[in-house]
Protein backbone atom coordinates (compact mmCIF):
# COMPACT_ATOMS: atom_id res chain seq x y z
CA UNK A 1 0.00 0.00 0.00
CA UNK A 2 1.08 3.46 -1.00
CA UNK A 3 1.77 6.32 2.08
CA UNK A 4 -0.40 8.12 0.92
CA UNK A 5 -3.23 4.96 0.99
CA UNK A 6 -1.90 4.65 3.92
CA UNK A 7 -2.58 8.03 5.49
CA UNK A 8 -5.86 8.54 3.77
CA UNK A 9 -6.76 5.51 5.99
CA UNK A 10 -6.12 7.74 9.11
CA UNK A 11 -8.00 10.73 7.44
CA UNK A 12 -10.80 8.47 7.19
CA UNK A 13 -10.75 7.38 11.19
CA UNK A 14 -11.75 11.35 11.59
CA UNK A 15 -15.09 11.72 11.29
CA UNK A 16 -15.10 15.75 12.77
CA UNK A 17 -12.31 17.66 10.87
CA UNK A 18 -11.01 19.39 14.30
CA UNK A 19 -9.00 22.71 14.10
CA UNK A 20 -5.84 21.96 14.06
CA UNK A 21 -3.28 24.03 15.96
CA UNK A 22 0.16 22.59 14.45
CA UNK A 23 0.14 24.71 12.30
CA UNK A 24 -0.10 28.87 12.86
CA UNK A 25 -3.40 30.14 13.77
CA UNK A 26 -5.41 30.36 9.91
CA UNK A 27 -6.19 33.71 8.29
CA UNK A 28 -9.25 35.00 6.39
CA UNK A 29 -8.91 35.12 2.75
CA UNK A 30 -10.00 38.17 2.62
CA UNK A 31 -7.13 39.57 4.99
CA UNK A 32 -4.68 37.80 2.24
CA UNK A 33 -3.38 40.76 -0.52
CA UNK A 34 -1.14 40.67 -3.00
CA UNK A 35 2.35 41.64 -2.09
CA UNK A 36 3.47 45.57 -1.54
CA UNK A 37 6.71 43.95 -2.42
CA UNK A 38 6.34 41.62 -4.92
CA UNK A 39 9.79 40.51 -7.18
CA UNK A 40 8.88 42.10 -10.29
CA UNK A 41 10.40 44.28 -13.27
CA UNK A 42 7.39 46.45 -13.53
CA UNK A 43 3.56 45.86 -11.58
CA UNK A 44 1.36 44.32 -13.77
CA UNK A 45 -0.80 46.59 -16.22
CA UNK A 46 -1.11 45.01 -19.43
CA UNK A 47 -3.37 42.35 -19.72
CA UNK A 48 -6.13 43.66 -16.72
CA UNK A 49 -8.65 41.34 -17.47
CA UNK A 50 -6.18 38.35 -16.98
CA UNK A 51 -4.21 39.77 -14.12
CA UNK A 52 -7.85 40.69 -12.72
CA UNK A 53 -8.77 36.77 -12.88
CA UNK A 54 -5.55 35.45 -11.31
CA UNK A 55 -5.63 37.72 -8.25
CA UNK A 56 -8.54 36.45 -7.77
CA UNK A 57 -6.47 33.18 -6.83
CA UNK A 58 -3.22 34.78 -5.03
CA UNK A 59 -4.50 34.36 -1.53
CA UNK A 60 -5.13 30.83 -2.32
CA UNK A 61 -1.89 30.16 -3.50
CA UNK A 62 -0.25 31.62 -0.38
CA UNK A 63 -2.14 29.80 2.01
CA UNK A 64 -1.69 26.74 0.28
CA UNK A 65 2.51 27.03 0.06
CA UNK A 66 3.06 29.09 3.21
CA UNK A 67 2.67 32.66 2.47
CA UNK A 68 5.68 34.80 1.12
CA UNK A 69 9.50 34.28 1.80
CA UNK A 70 10.65 37.33 1.75
CA UNK A 71 14.54 38.20 1.63
CA UNK A 72 15.75 41.50 -0.13
CA UNK A 73 18.88 40.10 -1.19
CA UNK A 74 17.49 36.83 -2.50
CA UNK A 75 14.70 39.17 -4.57
CA UNK A 76 17.08 41.41 -5.92
CA UNK A 77 18.86 38.28 -7.41
CA UNK A 78 15.69 36.93 -8.80
CA UNK A 79 14.06 40.24 -10.36
CA UNK A 80 17.64 40.82 -12.18
CA UNK A 81 17.01 36.96 -13.99
CA UNK A 82 13.57 38.17 -14.45
CA UNK A 83 14.63 41.34 -16.21
CA UNK A 84 16.80 39.93 -18.67
CA UNK A 85 14.37 37.72 -19.28
CA UNK A 86 11.51 40.62 -20.25
CA UNK A 87 14.12 42.15 -22.70
CA UNK A 88 13.98 39.15 -24.82
CA UNK A 89 10.07 38.02 -24.35
CA UNK A 90 7.82 36.81 -27.02
CA UNK A 91 5.66 39.29 -25.96
CA UNK A 92 7.07 42.49 -25.55
CA UNK A 93 3.36 44.29 -24.12
CA UNK A 94 3.57 41.48 -20.92
CA UNK A 95 4.70 42.48 -17.41
CA UNK A 96 5.07 39.55 -15.13
CA UNK A 97 4.88 39.62 -11.40
CA UNK A 98 6.96 37.06 -9.29
CA UNK A 99 6.40 35.71 -5.46
CA UNK A 100 8.65 33.63 -3.69
CA UNK A 101 6.60 30.81 -1.70
CA UNK A 102 7.56 30.33 1.35
CA UNK A 103 7.48 26.40 1.16
CA UNK A 104 10.05 23.56 0.59
CA UNK A 105 8.41 21.92 -2.32
CA UNK A 106 10.00 21.74 -5.41
CA UNK A 107 7.67 24.21 -7.54
CA UNK A 108 7.28 27.38 -9.79
CA UNK A 109 3.88 27.89 -11.64
CA UNK A 110 2.34 30.73 -13.47
CA UNK A 111 -1.01 32.58 -13.67
CA UNK A 112 -2.86 33.74 -16.60
CA UNK A 113 -2.25 37.71 -16.48
CA UNK A 114 1.37 37.24 -15.84
CA UNK A 115 2.19 35.94 -12.03
CA UNK A 116 4.49 33.56 -11.79
CA UNK A 117 5.49 31.46 -8.48
CA UNK A 118 8.35 30.44 -7.73
CA UNK A 119 9.05 27.96 -4.31
CA UNK A 120 12.48 28.18 -2.10
CA UNK A 121 12.49 24.74 -2.38
CA UNK A 122 13.26 25.13 -6.03
CA UNK A 123 15.82 27.70 -5.35
CA UNK A 124 17.72 25.67 -3.17
CA UNK A 125 18.05 22.97 -5.38
CA UNK A 126 18.85 25.20 -8.69
CA UNK A 127 22.51 25.79 -8.56
CA UNK A 128 22.86 29.35 -10.93
CA UNK A 129 21.36 31.90 -12.66
CA UNK A 130 20.92 29.85 -16.01
CA UNK A 131 18.91 27.38 -14.34
CA UNK A 132 16.55 29.43 -12.55
CA UNK A 133 15.96 30.89 -16.08
CA UNK A 134 15.02 28.29 -17.88
CA UNK A 135 12.65 27.51 -15.25
CA UNK A 136 10.87 31.29 -15.09
CA UNK A 137 11.27 31.32 -19.06
CA UNK A 138 8.86 28.14 -18.62
CA UNK A 139 6.69 29.41 -16.53
CA UNK A 140 6.28 32.81 -18.65
CA UNK A 141 5.78 30.44 -21.77
CA UNK A 142 3.16 29.19 -20.61
CA UNK A 143 1.99 32.87 -20.27
CA UNK A 144 2.96 33.89 -23.12
CA UNK A 145 0.86 31.28 -25.24
CA UNK A 146 -2.46 31.78 -22.92
CA UNK A 147 -2.19 28.02 -21.65
CA UNK A 148 -4.11 28.31 -18.37
CA UNK A 149 -7.03 29.57 -20.43
CA UNK A 150 -6.88 27.04 -22.93
CA UNK A 151 -6.81 24.95 -20.63
CA UNK A 152 -9.72 26.25 -19.13
CA UNK A 153 -11.79 26.52 -22.24
CA UNK A 154 -11.12 22.36 -22.72
CA UNK A 155 -11.77 21.22 -19.23
CA UNK A 156 -15.12 22.98 -19.74
CA UNK A 157 -15.30 21.51 -22.78
CA UNK A 158 -14.51 17.81 -21.62
CA UNK A 159 -16.53 18.92 -18.55
CA UNK A 160 -19.89 18.89 -20.58
CA UNK A 161 -18.89 15.94 -22.85
CA UNK A 162 -18.40 13.89 -19.62
CA UNK A 163 -21.66 15.21 -18.77
CA UNK A 164 -23.68 14.10 -21.98
CA UNK A 165 -21.88 10.97 -21.61
CA UNK A 166 -23.03 9.88 -18.44
CA UNK A 167 -26.92 11.01 -19.10
CA UNK A 168 -27.04 8.96 -22.40
CA UNK A 169 -24.80 6.34 -21.89
CA UNK A 170 -24.79 5.88 -17.98
CA UNK A 171 -22.13 3.15 -17.32
CA UNK A 172 -21.92 1.27 -20.21
CA UNK A 173 -18.46 0.04 -21.33
CA UNK A 174 -18.79 2.69 -24.42
CA UNK A 175 -19.14 5.49 -21.72
CA UNK A 176 -16.35 4.51 -19.69
CA UNK A 177 -14.37 4.11 -22.85
CA UNK A 178 -15.66 7.80 -23.83
CA UNK A 179 -14.92 9.10 -20.16
CA UNK A 180 -10.89 7.36 -19.94
CA UNK A 181 -10.62 9.18 -24.03
CA UNK A 182 -11.12 12.13 -22.50
CA UNK A 183 -8.85 12.09 -19.77
CA UNK A 184 -6.45 10.70 -22.07
CA UNK A 185 -6.96 14.14 -24.62
CA UNK A 186 -6.58 16.30 -21.60
CA UNK A 187 -3.20 14.60 -20.15
CA UNK A 188 -1.93 14.82 -23.84
CA UNK A 189 -2.80 18.41 -24.39
CA UNK A 190 -1.47 19.17 -20.47
CA UNK A 191 2.02 17.26 -22.31
CA UNK A 192 1.96 19.30 -25.25
CA UNK A 193 1.58 22.19 -23.43
CA UNK A 194 4.67 21.61 -21.18
CA UNK A 195 6.63 20.37 -24.11
CA UNK A 196 5.16 23.91 -26.27
CA UNK A 197 6.28 25.83 -22.92
CA UNK A 198 10.15 24.64 -22.66
CA UNK A 199 10.62 24.89 -26.58
CA UNK A 200 9.85 29.02 -25.74
CA UNK A 201 11.54 29.20 -22.32
CA UNK A 202 15.07 27.86 -23.56
CA UNK A 203 14.30 30.10 -26.51
CA UNK A 204 14.06 32.74 -24.10
CA UNK A 205 17.04 32.00 -22.17
CA UNK A 206 19.45 31.55 -24.80
CA UNK A 207 18.72 34.99 -26.33
CA UNK A 208 18.80 36.36 -23.02
CA UNK A 209 22.56 35.26 -22.70
CA UNK A 210 21.70 32.21 -20.32
CA UNK A 211 23.01 28.65 -20.97
CA UNK A 212 20.25 27.38 -23.13
CA UNK A 213 21.63 23.81 -21.62
CA UNK A 214 20.96 24.54 -18.16
CA UNK A 215 17.00 23.91 -18.66
CA UNK A 216 18.34 20.00 -19.56
CA UNK A 217 20.61 20.13 -16.66
CA UNK A 218 17.70 20.90 -13.85
CA UNK A 219 15.30 17.95 -15.51
CA UNK A 220 17.87 16.27 -14.39
CA UNK A 221 18.38 17.85 -11.12
CA UNK A 222 14.80 17.13 -10.26
CA UNK A 223 14.84 13.79 -11.25
CA UNK A 224 17.36 13.19 -8.92
CA UNK A 225 15.36 14.99 -6.04
CA UNK A 226 12.30 12.72 -6.72
CA UNK A 227 14.49 9.89 -6.52
CA UNK A 228 16.05 10.78 -3.12
CA UNK A 229 12.84 12.02 -2.12
CA UNK A 230 11.21 8.40 -2.89
CA UNK A 231 13.36 6.54 -0.34
CA UNK A 232 13.40 9.36 2.08
CA UNK A 233 9.88 9.82 2.05
CA UNK A 234 7.75 12.21 0.42
CA UNK A 235 6.56 15.42 1.21
CA UNK A 236 2.98 16.22 0.00
CA UNK A 237 3.52 15.60 -4.21
CA UNK A 238 0.50 17.69 -5.02
CA UNK A 239 2.68 20.78 -4.36
CA UNK A 240 5.29 19.46 -6.61
CA UNK A 241 6.70 20.77 -9.98
CA UNK A 242 7.05 17.12 -10.91
CA UNK A 243 3.36 16.16 -10.17
CA UNK A 244 2.18 18.39 -13.07
CA UNK A 245 5.48 19.00 -15.19
CA UNK A 246 6.06 15.35 -17.38
CA UNK A 247 9.90 14.49 -16.49
CA UNK A 248 11.14 11.94 -19.07
CA UNK A 249 14.18 10.98 -20.60
CA UNK A 250 12.46 12.18 -23.88
CA UNK A 251 11.79 15.53 -22.69
CA UNK A 252 15.27 15.91 -21.51
CA UNK A 253 16.15 15.13 -24.97
CA UNK A 254 14.02 17.27 -26.17
CA UNK A 255 15.20 20.36 -24.21
CA UNK A 256 18.96 19.79 -25.30
CA UNK A 257 17.85 19.41 -28.86
CA UNK A 258 16.07 23.08 -28.36
CA UNK A 259 19.41 23.73 -26.91
CA UNK A 260 21.40 23.05 -29.38
CA UNK A 261 20.58 25.39 -31.74
CA UNK A 262 22.13 28.41 -29.95
CA UNK A 263 25.40 25.77 -30.08
CA UNK A 264 27.38 23.50 -28.84
CA UNK A 265 27.37 23.02 -24.86
CA UNK A 266 29.49 25.84 -23.21
CA UNK A 267 27.50 28.58 -24.83
CA UNK A 268 25.93 31.38 -23.12
CA UNK A 269 26.49 32.19 -19.22
CA UNK A 270 26.00 30.39 -15.90
CA UNK A 271 26.26 33.27 -13.44
CA UNK A 272 26.60 30.39 -10.70
CA UNK A 273 28.80 33.31 -8.01
CA UNK A 274 25.75 35.67 -8.67
CA UNK A 275 22.95 32.71 -8.20
CA UNK A 276 24.98 31.57 -5.08
CA UNK A 277 25.45 34.43 -3.11
CA UNK A 278 21.59 35.11 -3.34
CA UNK A 279 20.63 31.42 -2.36
CA UNK A 280 23.20 31.86 0.92
CA UNK A 281 21.24 31.91 3.78
CA UNK A 282 18.29 30.36 2.09
CA UNK A 283 16.07 28.60 4.73
CA UNK A 284 15.41 24.98 3.76
CA UNK A 285 12.74 22.46 5.02
CA UNK A 286 10.51 23.37 8.04
CA UNK A 287 9.67 26.93 9.21
CA UNK A 288 9.55 27.56 13.11
CA UNK A 289 6.31 27.52 12.68
CA UNK A 290 5.58 24.49 11.39
CA UNK A 291 8.33 22.81 13.92
CA UNK A 292 10.79 20.70 12.70
CA UNK A 293 11.78 17.10 11.52
CA UNK A 294 15.51 15.84 13.15
CA UNK A 295 16.13 12.31 12.03
CA UNK A 296 13.05 10.33 13.55
CA UNK A 297 11.94 12.91 16.26
CA UNK A 298 9.61 15.80 15.51
CA UNK A 299 10.14 18.97 17.41
CA UNK A 300 8.19 22.04 17.72
CA UNK A 301 9.58 25.37 19.29
CA UNK A 302 6.97 27.08 19.28
CA UNK A 303 4.23 24.83 21.05
CA UNK A 304 6.65 23.59 23.04
CA UNK A 305 6.72 19.88 22.44
CA UNK A 306 8.35 16.82 20.88
CA UNK A 307 7.85 13.41 20.03
CA UNK A 308 9.36 10.61 18.01
CA UNK A 309 8.58 7.66 15.90
CA UNK A 310 10.47 4.13 15.88
CA UNK A 311 13.30 3.38 13.06
CA UNK A 312 11.64 2.94 9.65
CA UNK A 313 9.36 5.21 10.27
CA UNK A 314 9.82 8.58 7.72
CA UNK A 315 8.06 11.91 9.31
CA UNK A 316 6.13 13.84 7.15
CA UNK A 317 5.59 17.62 7.99
CA UNK A 318 2.74 18.75 6.12
CA UNK A 319 0.07 21.54 6.28
CA UNK A 320 -2.09 19.95 7.46
CA UNK A 321 -0.42 17.28 9.94
CA UNK A 322 2.54 16.15 11.06
CA UNK A 323 2.70 11.78 9.16
CA UNK A 324 4.70 8.95 9.31
CA UNK A 325 4.38 5.74 7.14
CA UNK A 326 6.23 2.72 8.42
CA UNK A 327 6.68 -1.17 8.15
CA UNK A 328 3.82 -3.22 7.40
CA UNK A 329 1.16 -0.55 6.11
CA UNK A 330 1.45 1.08 10.00
CA UNK A 331 0.57 4.92 9.72
CA UNK A 332 0.86 8.03 12.77
CA UNK A 333 -0.92 10.97 12.79
CA UNK A 334 -0.47 13.82 15.17
CA UNK A 335 -2.72 17.08 15.25
CA UNK A 336 -3.45 19.62 17.83
CA UNK A 337 -7.16 20.61 18.89
CA UNK A 338 -8.49 23.52 21.25
CA UNK A 339 -11.13 21.83 23.81
CA UNK A 340 -12.64 23.01 27.03
CA UNK A 341 -10.08 23.30 29.79
CA UNK A 342 -13.19 21.51 31.84
CA UNK A 343 -13.86 19.17 29.81
CA UNK A 344 -12.10 15.12 30.51
CA UNK A 345 -10.05 13.73 27.80
CA UNK A 346 -11.88 10.68 27.94
CA UNK A 347 -15.61 12.73 26.91
CA UNK A 348 -13.75 14.15 24.47
CA UNK A 349 -12.68 10.47 22.75
CA UNK A 350 -16.34 9.54 22.91
CA UNK A 351 -17.76 13.20 21.38
CA UNK A 352 -17.91 11.73 17.87
CA UNK A 353 -15.15 12.10 15.87
CA UNK A 354 -13.69 8.83 16.08
CA UNK A 355 -15.00 6.29 13.77
CA UNK A 356 -14.99 3.01 14.69
CA UNK A 357 -14.28 3.53 18.18
CA UNK A 358 -14.33 0.54 21.11
CA UNK A 359 -15.72 2.98 24.13
CA UNK A 360 -14.91 -0.18 26.60
CA UNK A 361 -10.94 0.51 25.50
CA UNK A 362 -11.12 4.62 26.57
CA UNK A 363 -9.11 4.72 30.07
CA UNK A 364 -7.41 7.40 31.57
CA UNK A 365 -3.18 7.44 32.19
CA UNK A 366 -0.21 9.96 32.44
CA UNK A 367 2.10 10.41 30.11
CA UNK A 368 5.59 11.73 31.29
CA UNK A 369 3.79 13.79 33.58
CA UNK A 370 1.38 14.87 31.46
CA UNK A 371 -2.91 14.33 31.36
CA UNK A 372 -3.75 11.60 29.04
CA UNK A 373 -6.18 9.11 27.78
CA UNK A 374 -5.90 6.34 24.92
CA UNK A 375 -8.10 3.95 23.50
CA UNK A 376 -8.72 1.85 20.21
CA UNK A 377 -11.00 1.66 17.09
CA UNK A 378 -11.40 -0.27 14.16
CA UNK A 379 -12.95 0.43 10.61
CA UNK A 380 -12.63 -1.62 7.18
CA UNK A 381 -10.11 -3.81 7.75
CA UNK A 382 -7.79 -1.32 9.93
CA UNK A 383 -7.24 -0.89 13.62
CA UNK A 384 -6.44 2.33 15.36
CA UNK A 385 -4.64 3.08 18.87
CA UNK A 386 -5.66 6.67 19.78
CA UNK A 387 -4.09 8.99 21.99
CA UNK A 388 -4.92 12.26 23.35
CA UNK A 389 -2.58 14.29 25.41
CA UNK A 390 -3.02 17.85 27.24
CA UNK A 391 -0.16 20.30 27.58
CA UNK A 392 -0.84 22.88 29.12
CA UNK A 393 -4.29 24.65 27.07
CA UNK A 394 -3.66 22.73 24.14
CA UNK A 395 -5.18 18.88 23.35
CA UNK A 396 -2.52 16.68 21.31
CA UNK A 397 -4.02 13.91 19.19
CA UNK A 398 -1.47 10.38 18.10
CA UNK A 399 -3.31 8.15 16.02
CA UNK A 400 -1.63 4.96 14.88
CA UNK A 401 -3.43 2.56 12.11
CA UNK A 402 -2.28 -0.49 11.57
CA UNK A 403 -3.82 -3.51 9.26
CA UNK A 404 -6.52 -5.57 11.48
CA UNK A 405 -4.12 -8.35 11.08
CA UNK A 406 -1.26 -6.59 12.18
CA UNK A 407 0.40 -7.65 15.82
CA UNK A 408 2.43 -4.63 15.94
CA UNK A 409 -0.40 -2.28 16.59
CA UNK A 410 0.16 -1.96 19.85
CA UNK A 411 4.02 -1.57 20.73
CA UNK A 412 4.28 1.04 18.31
CA UNK A 413 1.59 3.24 19.63
CA UNK A 414 3.26 2.91 23.36
CA UNK A 415 6.48 3.96 21.95
CA UNK A 416 5.50 7.38 19.84
CA UNK A 417 2.71 8.23 22.76
CA UNK A 418 5.29 7.37 25.78
CA UNK A 419 7.98 9.87 23.52
CA UNK A 420 5.90 12.47 23.92
CA UNK A 421 6.96 15.20 26.03
CA UNK A 422 7.39 18.92 26.58
CA UNK A 423 10.34 20.63 25.60
CA UNK A 424 12.71 22.77 28.01
CA UNK A 425 13.07 26.65 27.30
CA UNK A 426 16.96 25.88 26.74
CA UNK A 427 15.83 22.55 24.58
CA UNK A 428 13.30 24.93 22.60
CA UNK A 429 16.01 28.15 22.32
CA UNK A 430 18.57 25.29 20.59
CA UNK A 431 16.36 24.43 18.07
CA UNK A 432 17.19 26.84 15.23
CA UNK A 433 15.63 26.65 11.58
CA UNK A 434 18.24 24.81 8.61
CA UNK A 435 19.16 26.99 6.08
CA UNK A 436 21.46 26.76 2.77
CA UNK A 437 25.12 27.67 3.06
CA UNK A 438 27.20 28.07 0.34
CA UNK A 439 31.26 27.11 1.29
CA UNK A 440 34.25 27.03 -0.55
CA UNK A 441 35.92 23.40 -0.89
CA UNK A 442 39.21 23.64 0.65
CA UNK A 443 42.63 21.44 0.25
CA UNK A 444 42.00 17.84 1.62
CA UNK A 445 38.17 18.06 1.92
CA UNK A 446 35.90 15.64 -0.29
CA UNK A 447 31.95 15.33 -0.91
CA UNK A 448 32.45 12.77 2.26
CA UNK A 449 34.21 15.19 4.54
CA UNK A 450 31.71 18.20 3.18
CA UNK A 451 28.66 16.09 3.64
CA UNK A 452 29.22 15.32 7.48
CA UNK A 453 29.07 18.71 8.27
CA UNK A 454 25.67 19.49 7.51
CA UNK A 455 22.95 18.54 10.08
CA UNK A 456 19.63 18.09 10.81
CA UNK A 457 19.30 15.74 7.52
CA UNK A 458 19.37 12.14 6.79
CA UNK A 459 21.50 10.36 4.11
CA UNK A 460 23.63 13.60 4.38
CA UNK A 461 26.36 12.56 1.32
CA UNK A 462 23.29 10.85 -1.22
CA UNK A 463 21.24 14.69 -0.47
CA UNK A 464 24.69 16.50 -0.89
CA UNK A 465 24.87 15.32 -4.21
CA UNK A 466 21.63 16.19 -5.38
CA UNK A 467 21.87 19.62 -4.10
CA UNK A 468 24.80 20.10 -5.76
CA UNK A 469 24.01 18.36 -9.06
CA UNK A 470 26.48 15.86 -8.54
CA UNK A 471 26.69 12.46 -10.69
CA UNK A 472 27.56 9.16 -9.98
CA UNK A 473 31.05 9.79 -11.03
CA UNK A 474 31.51 13.72 -10.05
CA UNK A 475 33.67 14.86 -7.22
CA UNK A 476 34.56 17.98 -5.88
CA UNK A 477 37.88 19.96 -6.21
CA UNK A 478 39.81 22.68 -4.27
CA UNK A 479 37.77 26.45 -5.09
CA UNK A 480 34.70 24.89 -5.95
CA UNK A 481 31.76 26.39 -4.11
CA UNK A 482 29.02 24.16 -2.98
CA UNK A 483 25.95 23.37 -0.66
CA UNK A 484 25.53 22.73 2.11
CA UNK A 485 22.92 22.48 4.91
CA UNK A 486 23.12 23.66 8.46
CA UNK A 487 21.75 25.61 11.44
CA UNK A 488 24.26 28.34 11.69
Amino acid sequence: MSWRARLGVLAGLLVLAACQTVMPDSVEESSFQPSDKPVTVDNFSANSRLAELAKAQHPRILATYGGEYSDPKLERMVAKVVGNLTTVSANPTQTYRITILNSPNVNAFALPGGYLYITRGLLALANDSAELAAVIAHEMGHVTANHGLARQKLEAEEGLATKVVSDVLGDSPAAKAALIRNKLRLAQFSRNQELEADAIGIKSTGEAGYDPYAAGRFLQSMSAYTDFRSVSGATDASLDFLATHPNTPQRIELAQRHARAFGPPGVGTRDRDSFLAGIDGLLYGDTPDEGYVRGNTFLHPKLGVAFSVPDGFIIDNSAAAVTATGPGDMAIRFDGVKIDAGRSLSDYIKSGWVAGLDPSSIRQTTINGNEAAQAHARADGWQFDITVIRAGDQVYRLLTAAPASSGSLSQVAQTVSGSFRVLSSAEKAALKPLRIRVVTVRPGQTMGTLAAQMVGVDRKLDLFKVLNAIGPAGNVSTGDKVKIITDR
